[in-house]
């Protein structure tokens, strides 16, 4: 009598497209800093009061949960606290332009605005921590998710010394005369749209 020969490879290629089905997207693979002192305190105080949604996408998770990094929806919005000064600011880095680098200003917080491949790449400016935020094209325009953030970054992150005596702490809210001004800036076609709100 011959055997009986059962073929199971049906049922785990089943099991095997099931489990890819229900994976999900991977965690973005985001290179954490590693601030120290006064500036990791301010990135750690910041990310206490990062939202659950930025401009729409919902708050994802790292492989490794850090208060130096987050990152939102999928493509990923990208934000690293406590990063190095980026070279357009930088004395001395072969990138150094003060003159000619592009800046954005949201509200009362200004950033450094530098076009990546397939997106923006924003930096804080005037801030004595820097706060960088990648933001994909898919968000365009991508000046927009920074509206989400710049509150708690102006509550958390201090301003530098120079920018301080510029800005008093005490300039409040935005009158209805001046509240043109809270606008984030026009730049290279990334004006934010609802700023209003």
């Amino acid at each position: 009598m011959n055997p009986t020969v059962r073929r199971a490879l049906p049922a785990v290629s089943a099991l095997l497209a099931l489990a890819a089905c229900g994976a999900g997207p991977s965690a973005p693979d985001v290179a954490v800093p590693s601030p120290e002192g006064e500036a990791a305190d301010a990135c750690r105080a910041l990310a206490g009061e990062l939202p659950e949604r930025m401009d729409g996408a919902e708050r994802g998770e790292l492989d490794e949960d850090s208060p130096f990094a987050a990152v939102w929806g999928d493509p990923a919005i990208v934000l690293r606290c406590g990063v190095e000064r980026p070279g357009p600011l930088t004395p001395g880095s072969d990138a150094y332009d003060p003159l000619g680098a592009e800046v954005v200003g949201v509200n009362r917080v200004n950033w450094l605005l530098e076009e990546q491949d397939g997106g923006v790449r924003f930096t804080t400016a005037e801030r004595e921590v820097f706060v960088e935020v990648t933001v994909p094209d898919a968000y365009a325009p991508e000046v927009n998710p920074l509206l989400d953030i710049v509150d708690a970054i102006e509550r958390r992150i201090p301003a530098d010394a120079l920018w301080a005596e510029r800005v008093p702490e005490d300039a409040g809210a935005p009158s209805p005369e001046n509240e043109a001004e809270n606008e984030p800036e026009h730049h290279a076609g990334h004006d934010a749209a609802g700023a209003e709100g």
